[in-house]
């Protein structure tokens, strides 16, 4: 800190390139004079009015101290805090004959409400989400989950512009070497900012060439504390409405809320038929594929003359006509998330029926073609989570290349390999295919089907074999 208040003002002014957001106000208390520096897009204009302007304008001699009573202040000497607090909407108060200076609390705040996330909706359950504010986020978790074992620890991330993230776990049910290898990993970061939780997923997670997502997200309260008390760690950025789950198993993407707020045997038929789509999803198009082009002798007699009559009329081998239809969908897909709800609705509808039919009539691609690639994107929308299913889309174009060249043969190592992946994968320690690579048998009460509450109350070996 400088001398003079005009000193300070300077190097301020300086340090934040002359903006013209940043205000200086001058003020006279008992003879001394003072300055006020705030950052105007930053500070709350009615906190600095009643809780800072009022105080100082008073005639009453009163010591700096005890002056601002209504709001939190700090002493400091230090400049490049001042900086940091300004960035945060602090207001910095300095006085001539003072060798120091205030930090004084005035940050505004424009919140959202809190509302459901759109991509998670569930029928029954809590309907709220998180939003962009990290202290309003914790206060959810904290609504839900009162134990004093709930811990969070605080970390600064970027150099150049700080985001404040927050690990949170449960003390007694988290296991230590995971905590410390998470905290280890985010302490690591070195990035000059980071705008998103995608930037710390890609930053932290065990194997960033794969495409199988390592960290669950969710927006959901009530789904992050299933997981913290179960043993998990969550991480949360402030300004980022997501929460990043870990470690996890690769069937923890597909169970959602609703499988525990059903009855355990509707919740189990859902969930089969969520795996069932996974299936669908990306080895449906490789085996109509292989079928058609090597295999046709396996269809009954009736379907294999239907099959071969849409066929004929087609110029293209099977695999161009499901890459173009699959690139046609995609583009649907892209189209309507970018577009405006309404729009975007109706441009996938009008979109599908005009151009699926157009392109029939055509002869450019046939109707077992469409059905088999509709069937696909439907399979592919069944998925909870948004990065397994984009992951999905991805597998099954190298699974459809292999089918093409290699018939049922190339199926079946293409999926040697996958499984090969999956079970060597790991998730900060975990094995992402448990339960079934290591086969666990207490895992399966909970991962295909779901058993009663009453059998999964007892904690199984691992964390992320319980309840996800």
């Amino acid at each position: 800190m400088f001398d003079t208040n005009k000193q300070n003002v300077s190097f301020l002014q300086q340090a934040l390139q002359h903006s013209d957001d940043l205000l200086v106000r001058e003020i006279t208390r008992d003879g001394n004079a003072g300055v006020l520096v705030y950052i105007e897009s930053l500070t709350d204009a009615s906190q600095l009015e009643k809780h800072v302007l009022d105080p100082l304008s008073q005639s009453n001699p009163t010591e700096l101290s005890t002056l601002f009573t209504t709001i939190q202040a700090k002493e400091s000497i230090d400049l490049q805090q001042g900086i940091k607090s300004l960035l945060n909407g602090y207001t910095l108060y300095f006085e001539d004959g003072i060798r120091r200076f205030y930090l004084l609390e005035t940050p505004s705040h424009y919140e959202r409400s809190i509302t459901e996330p759109e991509n998670e909706s569930i029928i029954r359950g809590t309907h709220n989400g998180f939003i962009e504010s990290l202290s309003v986020n914790l206060h959810l978790i904290r609504k839900q989950v009162n134990s004093p074992e709930l811990t969070v620890r605080y970390y600064e991330l970027g150099k150049t512009t700080t985001r404040k993230a927050a690990v949170i776990y449960m003390h007694n049910q988290a296991e230590e070497e995971v905590v410390r290898k998470v905290i280890s990993r985010i302490q690591r970061i070195t990035l000059d900012h980071i705008m998103f939780t995608g930037f710390v997923q890609e930053m932290i997670e065990d194997n960033p060439y794969s495409l199988f997502p390592q960290h669950l997200m969710t927006e959901r309260p009530d789904h992050t504390n299933a997981y913290l008390m179960n043993g998990h760690v969550a991480i949360m950025l402030d300004g980022d409405p997501t929460a990043l789950i870990l470690p996890v198993s690769f069937f923890a993407f597909y169970k959602t809320p609703d499988d525990y707020n059903n009855r355990w045997m509707v919740a189990s038929f859902t969930r089969l038929t969520r795996m069932l789509s996974f299936i669908l999803a990306f080895q449906l198009p490789a085996i109509y594929i292989a079928t058609v082009s090597f295999h046709s002798s396996i269809l009954p007699l009736k379907l294999f003359f239907t099959v071969q009559g849409s066929l004929t009329r087609v110029p293209f081998p099977p695999l161009i006509e499901a890459l173009l239809l699959e690139l046609i969908f995609e583009l649907l897909r892209e189209a309507g998330l970018r577009l405006p709800s309404r729009v975007g609705q109706t441009i996938g509808i009008v979109g599908g029926l005009v151009i699926g039919d157009a392109i029939v009539k055509a002869g450019l691609v046939s109707y077992p073609m469409i059905i088999v690639v509709a069937l696909t994107a439907i399979s592919s929308f069944l998925i909870p989570s948004y990065e397994m299913g984009s992951a999905v889309r991805l597998l099954r174009f190298p699974l459809m290349i292999a089918a093409s060249l290699f018939g049922f043969l190339g199926i079946s190592f293409g999926l040697a390999i996958l499984f090969m992946h999956l079970c060597k994968l790991e998730s900060y320690g975990k094995p992402y295919f448990e339960p079934l690579a290591p086969l666990t048998l207490k895992g399966w009460k909970d991962t295909f089907v779901r058993f009663p509450v009453w059998t999964l109350r007892q904690k199984t070996k691992r964390s992320n074999t319980r309840r996800e």
